[in-house]
């Protein structure tokens, strides 16, 4: 019986120093594809259900987060819609003209300057929360995110992040509001952070195990897939939100396997040069992370 349990405590410190040892050539080799691309980047991984298989690269730095904002927004939207604040079938009218934070001034979104245009179609016209929140998500659509953030309002979408332990999100605003932008008041995250929410919905404790699986219904059918998913096998599902200005470039989601397992991955970018270059590299990083869970 000693003589089997110490096969046993041998062949597990074999198989975890195999780990180690994938993981750190996993570690280079991302470091390797981040140093062929001006800019500067970072990353958080970690497998759902798993207390210590993680790679973080910069995870902590903070960069501009562009419409990686909207995550947020729509785990506010859910916990709302969960406390009876608000219900997410109920109608809004769906307008464009919003206050900036900076002075109250009012201004306008350019529909040329937008990711979607089926919110614009509506101004004037009545529309569910559900709807704008999902158009917000699957086409990042910028009105439809002015109209829900609003109603939630940033601060509340602040505590919520808080409360969930992503701590250095910053959700401050609406977008476009450019005298906010001038101010320097942006809305920030890191990657460790947004890890944090993608592992909490891919787990069921964003809001709760059904707000949550509706949320991974409408990640599911994000529409700006040349990052994560680019160069994934197609029956491998990604539920993810991208965000991109001048000069930036991100995703980040929760990836699911067809064996049902999962893993949160967030690669956020900045001070780039190229996005089409940065999402190329991007997409590689993304498959030497799935290579990786692939062959745990």
């Amino acid at each position: 019986m000693l003589k089997t349990k110490s096969i046993i405590l041998f062949i597990s410190i074999i198989l975890m120093s195999f780990s180690v040892d994938m993981k750190t050539e996993v570690e280079k080799q991302i470091n390797e594809k981040f140093g062929k691309v001006e800019g500067n980047f970072a990353l958080a991984f970690k497998l759902v259900g798993s207390e210590d298989n993680s790679i973080l690269i910069n995870e902590k730095e903070m960069f501009h987060a562009a419409s990686t904002m909207k995550t947020p927004v729509m785990i506010e939207a859910f916990k709302q819609d969960a406390n009876g604040i608000i219900d997410l079938q109920d109608s809004l009218i769906v307008k464009n003209s919003f206050k900036s934070i900076v002075d109250g001034s009012e201004f306008s979104l350019d529909i040329n300057r937008d990711s979607g245009d089926k919110a614009y179609e509506m101004i004037g016209k009545k529309d569910t929360y559900y709807n704008l929140v999902y158009d917000m998500i699957i086409h990042s659509s910028n009105l439809a995110t002015n109209i829900v953030i609003e109603q939630l309002s940033a601060q509340n979408v602040m505590k919520t992040m808080d409360e969930l332990g992503a701590k250095t999100i910053k959700v401050l605003r609406g977008v476009e509001d450019m005298k906010a932008f001038d101010a320097g008041l942006n809305n920030e995250t890191s990657a460790n952070d947004l890890m944090i929410l993608f592992e909490k919905i891919a787990e069921g404790k964003a809001v709760n195990p059904k707000a949550d699986s509706i949320m991974i219904e409408i990640l599911l059918n994000q529409k700006h897939n040349s990052i994560i998913p680019a160069k994934l096998p197609s029956e491998v599902k990604v539920a993810h939100k991208t965000g991109s200005i001048t000069g930036v470039l991100h995703d980040s989601g929760i990836v699911i396997l067809p064996d049902g397992r999962k893993y949160v991955l967030v690669i956020l970018s900045k001070n780039i040069t190229s996005a089409p270059q940065t999402a190329e590299m991007m997409s590689e990083v993304s498959k030497i992370i799935y290579d990786y869970v692939n062959n745990l």
